[in-house]
C-alpha cells in the first residue's frame, strides 16, 4: 500500500500538465457488503480512496475501507484496495477493462492478504449501461484455494432526475485447500448473489440505498471462525459519498 500510495503521490506534479487526471473520494455504508456478504461484521464502515489517471488509458487507485474487527478478516481493523488497471472504450458504446488488486489487511491476527485480477466489459447506450466482468484469485493460502467470481450488471439514469438504478447478479466458485480459509470469500461453498439498488447523484454527492442477497444456506456453513455465519443474507444497507 505505501508503494503503491507514493507512486500516486509522485504523480501529483504532473496533473498540472495534463498528463494524469486525479480523484478521491470519502463515503461511509452501514455495512461494507462485498458479493453479497458483510466484510465490516454488520457495522458502519468508513472509507476513502484516490485514483489516478495515467496516459494510454491505465490507472492507479488506493481504497481504505474500515473493516471493523471483522472474523472474516482475522480481526482486522481495516483493509486497503490498491489496484492497477487498464481500460479504453474500443468504439460503438463498447469499453473493455481489466485490473489487478492486492487486498491487504490491517491488524488482522495473521497474513491474510491476497491478490486477485479481473475483467469486464461494458456496453454504453443514452443513461443506460449493462456489463458482464470476471475476477479471479489464484490458488493462495490467505483464501484456502482459489477462487472465481463471474457476474452481469446494469445500470440506468432516470431522464430529468437525479436519480440512477442499479443491479446486478453474480456467481463465486473456487477449488478448496484449507476448509476453513476457503470459507473467508465462499462462506457455504460456491453460491449465488444479487443486487438491487437506487442512488440519488447531485453533483460530488451521491446517496445510496442497496438491497444484497445470496442463496448461502445456513445449514451449508462451513465451521470456521472465517466464516462471517452472522451476515452472509439478505440486507438493505445504506451509504453516502462525497467525490473530489
Amino acid at each position: 500500500m505505501v508503494a503503491a500510495a507514493a507512486t500516486i503521490a509522485a504523480a501529483v506534479p504532473m496533473a498540472a500538465t495534463g498528463q494524469v487526471s486525479l480523484g478521491a473520494s470519502v463515503e461511509a455504508s452501514t455495512d461494507e457488503r462485498r458479493r453479497g456478504i458483510s466484510w465490516s461484521d454488520g457495522d458502519l464502515a468508513p472509507a476513502a480512496s484516490v485514483r489516478a489517471g495515467l496516459p494510454a488509458g491505465f490507472d492507479l487507485g488506493v481504497r481504505l475501507t474500515g473493516t471493523r474487527g471483522d472474523p472474516r478478516h482475522g480481526g482486522a481493523d481495516a483493509v486497503a484496495d490498491v489496484t492497477s488497471g487498464f481500460g479504453g472504450d474500443i468504439g460503438s458504446g463498447l469499453r473493455l477493462d481489466g485490473f489487478v488488486t492486492g487486498h491487504l489487511f490491517v491488524g488482522a491476527a495473521e497474513r491474510l492478504d491476497y491478490v486477485e485480477g479481473g475483467l469486464g466489459a461494458s456496453y454504453l447506450l443514452g443513461p443506460a449501461e449493462i456489463g458482464v466482468d470476471a475476477r479471479y484469485a489464484p490458488d493462495q493460502a490467505a483464501i484456502g484455494g482459489d477462487n472465481l467470481w463471474v457476474g452481469a450488471r446494469a445500470r440506468v439514469g432516470v431522464p430529468a432526475t437525479p436519480f440512477t438504478l442499479h443491479g446486478g447478479v453474480g456467481h463465486s466458485s473456487g477449488s478448496v485447500d484449507d476448509p476453513r480459509r476457503a470459507a473467508r470469500l465462499r462462506p457455504g461453498g460456491s453460491y449465488a448473489d444479487w443486487s438491487l439498488g437506487v442512488d440519488h447523484i447531485t453533483g460530488p454527492l451521491t446517496i445510496g440505498v442497496v438491497y444484497t442477497g445470496t442463496d448461502i444456506a445456513r445449514d451449508r456453513l462451513v465451521a470456521s471462525r472465517f466464516a462471517g455465519a452472522r451476515h452472509v443474507g439478505d440486507k438493505v444497507t445504506a451509504r453516502v459519498a462525497v467525490t473530489f
